[in-house]
């Protein structure tokens, strides 16, 4: 049976910010829907908080806990990582992140208490790190246009605390991109944390 292509967008507007949802649905046997999110902005160039983060590709969970960081972790949490997923595919294909590409990191303290010297608990299934409350977000966005001075990615921070916030404004690159071109494996990424990507 021969697959049908069918792509639908659509906008809604509401205090100024423009949202565009846009769905592909491949029908077969079976109809597939895939849902993308490309970055949108406020009128004042801030970016809104994406949606549906939690339906995207899970990368993994990195984690820097404060007691394995003399009591001061940069990011004292797990970094629960979501890739947005019509990016992930077309990275799958080509190996190249594409414009418009979004990384979410969630970030999540560990459960407390700290029972131990180096801040682990013991559970049913052993010592070790359990995931806590959330604790706000950091995105990245990829557009080579509007952040060539970083590299081509933009570093959006939605709160260190929940609630996020609904719009970020845009970091300067001493805040965020300069570690990530330092350090970052490939195209300012992390990919040798994420299996998914470090192919």
């Amino acid at each position: 049976m021969r697959a049908k292509l069918s792509a639908t967008v659509a906008l809604i507007v509401c205090t100024g910010v423009v949202t565009a949802v846009f769905v592909q649905s491949i029908s077969t046997s079976g109809a597939q829907t895939r849902a993308c999110y490309p970055p949108v902005y406020t009128g004042s160039g801030e970016l809104v908080l994406p949606r549906n983060f939690h339906e995207w590709i899970y990368m993994g969970s990195p984690l820097t806990p404060n007691a394995l960081n003399d009591g001061h972790a940069g990011f004292p949490e797990y970094h629960n990582v979501y890739m947005e997923p019509c990016a992930y595919a077309e990275y799958q294909k080509t190996h190249v992140f594409p414009e418009g590409t979004i990384l979410f990191k969630e970030l999540q303290l560990t459960l407390p208490p700290l029972e131990n010297p180096d801040g682990s608990r013991t559970e049913p299934s052993g010592r070790g790190y359990f995931p806590g409350a959330l604790n706000g977000a950091d995105v990245t966005v990829k557009d080579s246009t509007r952040y060539a001075d970083s590299g081509g990615w933009g570093y959006y921070n939605f709160n260190h605390h929940e609630p996020k916030a609904p719009t970020a404004k845009l970091k300067q690159k001493t805040e965020c991109a300069f570690c990530h071109i330092a350090s970052a494996k490939k195209d300012e990424v992390w990919t040798q944390f994420y299996p998914l990507l470090d192919r």
